[in-house]
Parts: structure tokens; sequence; C-alpha cells
């Protein structure tokens, strides 16, 4: 799978799993709920600096958010 389509998979699942609506989501990460849309479907690829908002605002590290998770577990903190 690319890297791209992890990252838009990713950010959909724990978004799910810590139960936000995408709405939730980008007002926290200060982004629009169309570019969350977006980012989920794979239309777009967050730059570097995005994904780190988006990760922070899920509260998980960058690095999680690209990788294939096996057992994806939301709410992992970063450091």
């Amino acid at each position: 799978m690319a890297l791209s389509d992890t990252v838009s998979k990713n950010i959909q699942l724990v978004r799910t799993q810590q139960k936000l609506s995408q709405q939730a989501l980008a007002k926290k990460a200060r982004i629009s709920v169309s570019y969350v849309s977006m980012l989920e479907r794979g239309i777009r690829v967050p730059p570097l600096d995005t994904l780190e908002v988006l990760a922070k605002a899920l509260g998980v590290a960058p690095l999680y958010l690209c990788q294939e998770l096996t057992e994806p577990k939301a709410g992992r903190r970063s450091k």
C-alpha cells in the first residue's frame, strides 16, 4: 500500500476509534472539514506540518499515522 493511502486510512481509523466527527477533528486541528474529508478519501496528501498538527489533534505520534497498522489503538500518546 502506498504511504499516502496508509496515512489516509489511519487518519480516518484513529478519528473514528476516538468517536470524533470530521468536524470535531477539523476544529481541533484548525483545518477545514472539507480538507479532512479530502485527506481521508486520499484526494489530498497532507504536508508534514499538517500531518504533525493532525497527529497532535488525535493524540498520536505523526509516525503512527504513517505506519501500516495491524491492530490500531486510538489514543496512543506521542512523547
